[in-house]
């Protein structure tokens, strides 16, 4: 297979000397370019996600008093600069959705998985090029589409980043439920169908292309975990796929999947048989695998930095592989734990409170070989390393609290409070945006050709590893206390007055947070003109990526596929004069292969 794909691929060589800006920058079928693009969308998506969030926060914070910025970037809905109750809910709602779909599902599997597969395992590109492009050009439709809800006259969509219905359903249950909710919608439909074409050709490339001597069991880590992750999205997108059509249906053409003796001022509308917690169960079922889609190529990614930065091959490696499986798995079946509080069977709960704590185990088994991979290391502590130790950190302080939600007993508690938004957060959100980072940090010298700042790559670790706890630690307590998620002020409950002060702290933390991040994107776009030079292989890594030449040519090799000889951590092996030794390099005479 890998010697057809060679000779088709330098039949094609001929055919790629005259590239016009369009279909060298625009309209690529080059899969670095196109990583490229979703990283670049994502960044623009992420910046306005987290803006999103600052002014939220800030309502939280100060309700009810008047803020030029609302004013300034609100318009109607801030009259005299005091944020409309219907506003905050669109705010939080679109925030949810962009994080989510639009920044970690894109740009952690459409940048790294499009960068690192055709490169790790020695092909010259995607096993379809035309493919890949389409899916991009999905994504950037679906992100268009989504901003442009953001400007509907009624408002943006506002049922939760979970859109539940009535409040989804129904038109006119309130603004956002209109022409935002449909936009909503449409761009969720066009998103799937991006992925889903992604997901196709990351398997079928991982499976068909790789080189000689490239075995399963040789593989990166990486390419592991975006395997398994295209996995769990064909399995599980077309499940929401469904729901949105089902919901589209309920909503312009009168059906009633989701909708039952719904009553608005006393006068019964025609719906009749439809189930809202039906809706819940199609969503989740993609909910919950969707946060592994999420969390996995992060964990890949970590698991090869933290090797390449200790010097040392990583612990357990089939442990690693078989901990992607089993957590691929188990995803398929916990979605419940969602929906403990949704008058579910107790039975069916302790049901889904056993999948979810099983699935503690692998993840246990990942956190431990991870320390374990540093410990005794020659640690390089480069920004990518920092942001990678950072990444268990708030994944094992984030999957914690999850043991707490995923028993149906102890869930009832704390089930919607700013609990739950703590872990979520930490497990999912800051885990997956430090998975990111440190993947930015390490493998930019790939993408662009340049080194980024390190100094300012420091000051943009610490302040943000601080911010991000500072952030969501609280934010445990204050769930604990039983304060509400996604209520738009809480001054009209003397319950939590006590509670203000800590939301101040919060507030404060995410501003400071967030304006962190102008360092980061500064040096990113600042480092793709002006930043250093890079060499060929500046971490010193075993894997076949840095064996391609710094400029980036159709083809990625300009000769021949390296084989493949070894696994990809060969680090410090004893009998080598250097201590990494590249997977394309021969074993000596009497040389044993590792495989732990």
């Amino acid at each position: 297979m890998s010697a057809h794909a060679d000779t088709h691929a330098h039949d094609d060589h001929g055919h790629h000397h005259k590239e016009t800006f369009m279909t060298k920058y625009i309209f690529s079928m080059d899969h670095k370019m196109i990583a490229k693009q979703y990283l670049i969308t994502g960044t623009i998506m992420g910046v306005i996600g987290i803006l999103m969030s600052m002014m939220f926060r800030m309502q939280i914070a100060w309700p009810e008093e008047p803020n030029v910025l609302f004013e300034a970037l609100l318009g109607k809905w801030a009259p005299e600069g005091v944020m409309d109750a219907d506003i905050y809910l669109a705010l939080v709602t679109i925030h949810g959705t962009i994080m989510v779909f639009f920044v970690l599902t894109a740009g952690l599997s459409g940048t790294f998985s499009n960068l690192l597969i055709p490169l790790q395992i020695g092909a010259r590109d995607m096993a379809s090029g035309f493919l890949n492009m389409v899916s991009y050009w999905l994504f950037f439709l679906s992100s268009i589409i989504m901003v442009i809800s953001l400007f509907v006259e009624a408002g943006p969509a506002a049922a939760g980043w979970t859109i539940y219905p009535p409040l989804s359903a129904l038109p006119m249950a309130q603004g956002g439920s209109g022409m935002g909710m449909t936009l909503w919608l449409v761009a969720m439909a066009i998103f799937i169908a991006s992925s889903l074409l992604g997901s196709l050709n990351y398997v079928v490339t991982v499976l068909n292309l790789r080189t000689k001597g490239m075995t399963m069991t040789r593989l990166p880590l990486t390419i592991w975990a975006f395997f398994i992750t295209a996995v769990i999205g064909i399995v599980s997108f077309p499940v929401l796929l469904s729901a949105a059509l089902l919901l589209i249906m309920d909503r312009s053409f009168g059906t009633s999947f989701f909708l039952s003796d719904i009553f608005i001022q006393g006068e019964v509308l025609h719906y009749h048989g439809g189930s809202p917690v039906l809706f819940e169960h199609l969503f989740w079922f993609l909910g919950h695998p969707e946060v592994y889609i999420v969390i996995l190529p992060a964990m890949g990614l970590v698991s090869e930095i933290m090797a390449s930065n200790s010097r040392k091959p990583i612990f357990g490696y089939r442990a690693m592989i078989a901990s992607i499986l089993a957590i691929a798995f188990l995803s398929t079946i916990v979605w419940g734990h969602h929906m403990f509080v949704s008058g579910m069977n107790p039975f069916l709960g302790s049901v889904f409170t056993f999948t979810t704590l099983l699935i503690a185990i692998p993840s246990a088994v990942k956190a431990f070989n991870w320390i374990t991979t540093i410990w005794k290391g020659n640690l390089q502590m480069n920004p990518a390393m920092l942001f990678s130790i950072g990444f268990v950190s708030t994944f094992i302080t984030g999957g914690l609290t999850g043991i707490i939600l995923g028993d149906s007993a102890l869930d009832i508690n704390v089930h919607d409070t700013y609990f739950v938004v703590a872990h979520f957060h930490l497990v999912m959100g800051i885990s997956a945006l430090y998975g990111m980072f440190a993947g930015i940090y390490h493998w930019y010298p790939k993408m662009f050709g340049r080194m980024l700042n390190k100094n300012l790559g420091y000051i943009h670790f610490w302040i943000t590893a601080v911010c991000a706890y500072g952030v969501f630690f609280p934010m445990h307590f204050i769930g604990m206390a039983g304060l509400p998620r996604r209520y738009y002020t809480n001054s009209n409950f003397p319950l939590f007055d006590d509670l203000a002060n800590v939301n101040v702290i919060i507030t404060v933390f995410a501003l400071v947070g967030g304006v962190v991040q102008i360092a980061y994107l500064w040096n990113f776009f600042y480092s793709i003109f002006y930043g250093k030079k890079a060499t060929q292989n500046p971490w010193k890594s075993t894997t076949l990526e840095w064996t391609t030449p710094v400029e980036h040519i159709h083809g990625n090799w300009p000769g021949e596929i390296p084989h493949v000889y070894r696994w990809a951590y060969d680090y410090s092996k004893p009998g080598h004069d250097v201590d990494f030794v590249p997977q394309n390099v021969p074993l000596k005479d009497g040389e044993e292969e590792l495989q732990h």
